[in-house]
């Protein structure tokens, strides 16, 4: 169950129409329209994972979705990267899945640019910059965009 600040609980298949609203009303302004899932998480006892369904429409504002999962303490980076990255994945093909089969989507699915967000970065002092090809690599072969910090904003900003 997704969560929004907007709508409160709203399952993964309701979120095309909630999409399909706000594109609705922005696209009189003619710009760019982005469906970005990123997903980032936290290590207590468990690990906290939250994964985000952001629509923005640039310069305009957005709107977004976000759920939270617990998973057994991941610690190791490698794995816990994977694991983010699998589960936006998982959630941009079950959403464009909802998407391409009702024909009422097809403007905004047309119309927009749907990619992942990884929260991943390039800082020589970081843990992740040795993964990033590899995920980027997936995520491209997977059919979406991919941005890692400090432009995957969605994964490293709203998600966390």
């Amino acid at each position: 169950m997704f969560r929004s600040q907007t709508y409160g609980n709203v399952k993964l298949k309701d979120i095309p129409e909630k999409l399909l609203d706000y594109y609705n009303k922005v696209k009189h302004y003619g710009s760019t329209f982005r469906i970005i899932i990123g997903t980032d998480s936290q290590n207590f006892s468990d690990t906290k994972m939250v994964s985000v369904i952001a629509a923005i429409c640039e310069g305009h504002g957005g709107i977004f979705f976000y759920e939270i999962t617990r998973q057994p303490l991941i610690t190791d980076v490698r794995e816990k990267l994977h694991i983010e990255t699998n589960s936006s994945l998982n959630i941009a093909t079950a959403l464009v899945s909802e998407i391409e089969d009702d024909q009422k989507y097809e403007e905004l699915y047309l119309n927009s640019t749907f990619s992942i967000h990884v929260d991943a970065g390039n800082s020589n002092k970081g843990k992740t910059k040795e993964l990033i090809p590899e995920l980027v690599g997936w995520i491209h072969a997977c059919g979406y965009d991919c941005s890692v910090k400090p432009n995957s904003y969605v994964a490293s900003s709203i998600a966390d």
